[in-house]
């Protein structure tokens, strides 16, 4: 374990700023909790801080201990509605690297105008839970590669769900796809927890244009609105007008931005 004590002026005594763990470190104030760190990577492989503290002075201290132990570089993320939070991390030396729109989108079919979407001919949408599960592997594989190809997987929203050894179909159920004869298109994740969320809707390059995507948002959102769910919510890049296209074109709104920092 690493300590390092600094006169915080939180009590007479000393602030000590402890590695507790692989990744985690604890901010003791007379062996009170005062803030927290904690480091991890993403199925990436770039590595993520975050910090929970009560005073901006122990926040600057675990942001100045956490970064002399760990690799660059380092990355976090912030609401950017947190303007509290972002002077910290740009006082610890992390600079803006992109911004993250935060969509509702609503699920009702006469607001979204898919209705009447049918999927390209040739084209045929598995629902959510149907799908074969090693087409769906594939073609997820096929997308990501073509991705990191192009303009690279980080930049993809920043919300990623880890899994075992790299596994980036993490529930199988929550896909629908796009099915061709000869294999999967293209695919949408939706995950409820306490809102619907769509996590990721892609198609393959070559497939593109073709109304796809649409057609699988059709069926996402068709299925949630006969579930009870009014709306659901996605992160778009901001550099991704095609996807901010996508989106706003059936009615979405922003309604929040996430910033990814880097130092």
């Amino acid at each position: 374990m690493n300590t390092k004590p600094f006169n915080s002026g939180l009590s007479e005594n000393a602030v000590v700023i402890t590695r507790v763990a692989d990744r985690q470190w604890h901010a003791l104030d007379d062996d009170l909790v005062v803030g927290r760190g904690h480091a991890a990577h993403r199925p990436d492989g770039r590595l993520f801080v975050s910090i929970d503290a009560w005073h901006d002075a122990v926040f600057d201290r675990l942001a100045e201990a956490m970064p002399a132990e760990l690799p660059a570089p380092l990355y976090t993320v912030v609401d950017e509605a947190d303007a509290e939070l972002t002077a910290g991390w740009r006082r610890a030396g992390f600079a803006i690297r992109r911004r993250e729109w935060e969509y509702v989108v609503p699920t009702d079919p006469r607001v979204t105008g898919l209705d009447a979407v049918l999927p390209p001919p040739g084209v045929t949408i598995v629902p959510a839970g149907e799908a074969d599960e090693s087409l769906l592997r594939a073609v997820d594989r096929a997308i990501r590669d073509e991705v990191e190809a192009a303009v690279g997987w980080q930049s993809m929203p920043a919300e990623v769900i880890a899994g075992p050894e790299g596994d980036t179909v993490v529930d199988p159920s929550k896909y629908a796809v796009a099915a061709a004869p000869d294999g999967y298109l293209g695919l949408i994740r939706v995950v409820t927890v306490n809102r619907p969320r769509i996590g990721l809707v892609a198609v393959r390059a070559g497939e593109q244009r073709r109304g796809i995507a649409r057609a699988l948002l059709a069926e996402a959102l068709g299925t949630l609105h006969r579930c009870g769910f009014a709306a659901a919510w996605t992160e778009v890049q901001e550099s991704n007008q095609a996807a901010s296209a996508l989106f706003e074109g059936i009615g979405a709104r922003p309604v929040g931005s996430n910033l990814e920092l880097v130092r």
